[in-house]
């Protein structure tokens, strides 16, 4: 119905013209004109709405409930002086302490430009004040952790943050590095599926389409298993996943100090896992810019930008906050079949590693070259995924040039992979170790202090066909420059007589520091 609309608007505009330029043919010009730029601007239109959906789907799935307790709170903010005394007392309580958790909100990842929920330009609190949605800031898909992201990541490598607790779906802690065994997502992950039969995760580079626990398009890649998959994102009726909440009880009960960052504490039961360790003598630590109903609770309570409390804190205990750096996938392959003796017919395509019905959100669209065969067409591919089909002598290789363009938000426009292609010659399968190829990857980004960097992750060669996939740095964020921190002599010699050194640098493109050591 759609499509006979569109046609039949089609032809009137076509009939329109012809009219006015029977009539006019300077009419017609400048009514084409203004049928271009209005054109451009609902595309544009479109674009926006679509950026802003992106960001903010999760509060747009959410089914509608009145009361979500309270909201738009005035911000506090402690001063100076007294900021300066309470950060250097959390200082102490993290380098004391045996078993410390950290427990996140969405005022963690506000400075990502992702909003809250609570605050004064919360998604709840203008909703509540009739004026809808806030714009986000970008995709959702394209967010980077924020420095506090970063920090606790450092903290868990150098083993003094033990788990890590969060209400937030916005997978930030996940691509941050915290590693899965020692973190807790409480509500979700607006990226990750499950297999509803044998319980395998599948964390994506695109948003899942639902919320609630629902069934998604996607099936389990277990051959043995192949269940369908489901979201992960709690709705408003939905229970804490079992797992997740034993592991955070557990843990909470466990330490000696809970750091509660950016969070209302307002969400129950959530909101009471804390205050478990206060059983055993643990304390617990809030920072945020509102007040909480757990205030009265905790030992310390910090009113201030969690970024700037945190990135205090690791520069007193010498800690070094490391650059995040972004790695997408894509898969190519190469399919041929002869058609005579002299010839092939071959079809290249480029596409999500999560399977064909999976977009790629990060890529807008893949040029096609080929350098050393002047006599071979070049292409441009526009649509997901991207098939380019060919026929081409037999007997004669050539080197295929791709161009990824990737889409705003990431730190370069393009990256490239070379393909050489010899009909003739049977390649070898490759499988190399994951792990090592990333870092080092990521450790050639850090040096070369740019995006674009691409490398050969695995080849799956059979009789007519090659499949091959490939990482791509598509962001990279530092979070901290060269300096050299005064010591605070007070502080060193009120913490184990002294045994804290408060200096540290952090590394600007030098990658000879992977990371930063504690003081004793």
């Amino acid at each position: 119905m759609n499509e006979s609309i569109a046609y039949i608007h089609r032809e009137l505009i076509l009939y329109i013209v012809i009219t006015i330029f029977y009539l006019s043919p300077s009419l017609a010009i400048s009514f084409l004109t203004h049928l271009h730029r209005n054109s451009a601007k609902e595309k544009e239109k479109e674009k926006e709405k679509e950026k802003g959906a992106m960001s903010l789907g999760y509060a747009q799935k959410l089914s509608y409930k009145e009361d979500v307790g309270t909201v738009g709170m005035p911000e506090i903010f402690d001063s100076p002086s007294a900021l300066e005394s309470k950060i250097e007392e959390l200082a102490v309580m993290i380098l004391r302490s045996k078993h410390l958790v950290a427990f996140t909100g969405a005022g963690i990842s506000t400075s990502s430009g992702i909003p809250d929920f609570r605050g004064p330009k919360g998604v709840w609190t203008l909703q509540q004040a009739g004026k809808g949605i806030p714009d986000a800031s970008l995709p959702f898909h394209r967010a980077m952790p924020s420095l506090t992201h970063m920090a606790l990541v450092e903290l868990e490598r150098a083993g003094v943050l033990k788990f890590v607790i969060s209400q937030n779906v916005d997978s930030l802690h996940l691509r941050s590095g915290i590693p899965r065994e020692k973190l807790s997502e409480l509500h979700g992950n607006s990226f990750m599926e499950v297999c509803s039969s044998c319980g395998k995760e599948y964390l994506r580079d695109f948003e899942i389409e639902t919320i609630g626990l629902k069934e998604t398009r996607r099936r389990c890649a277990d051959n043995s298993c192949l269940s369908k998959l489901t979201d992960t994102v709690l709705d408003w009726e939905d229970a804490l996943p079992a797992k997740e909440m034993e592991l955070a009880q557990n843990h909470c009960s466990a330490a000696d100090l809970v750091l509660c960052l950016g969070t209302s504490l307002q969400i129950t039961p959530a909101c009471n896992f804390p205050f478990r360790c206060l059983k055993n003598g643990g304390r617990v630590v809030i920072v945020n810019l509102q007040s909480t109903p757990k205030d009265k609770k905790a030992s310390l309570v910090i009113h201030g930008l969690v970024d700037k409390v945190m990135e205090a804190v690791m520069r007193i205990l010498n800690y070094r906050i490391p650059p995040f750096i972004r790695i997408d996938f894509v898969h190519v392959s190469l399919s041929h079949s002869p058609r005579k003796k002299t010839c092939v017919k071959w079809v290249l395509r480029i596409k999500s590693i999560h399977g064909p019905k999976a977009t790629m959100p990060f890529l807008k669209s893949v040029e096609v070259a080929f350098p050393d065969r002047p006599d071979m067409k070049c292409a441009l591919l526009q649509e997901q995924p991207f098939v380019l089909k060919r026929q081409t002598t037999q007997r004669k290789s050539f080197k295929i040039l791709l161009t990824l363009n990737l889409t705003e938000g990431c730190g370069s426009s393009f990256s490239q992979i070379e393909w050489p292609v010899d009909f003739q010659v049977k390649k070898k399968s490759l499988s190399l170790d994951r792990d090592k190829v990333l870092n080092e990857l990521k450790d050639l980004a850090e040096r070369e202090s740019c995006c674009g960097q691409e490398v050969l992750l695995e080849r799956n060669v059979e009789s007519r066909s090659e499949f091959t996939v490939h990482a791509i740095v598509t962001n990279i964020v530092r979070y901290c420059k060269i300096e050299e921190v005064p010591e605070n002599d007070d502080l060193t010699t009120s913490i184990n007589g002294g045994a804290l050194t408060s200096k540290r640098s952090c590394d600007d493109g030098d990658n000879s520091e992977k990371s930063g050591k504690r003081c004793k």
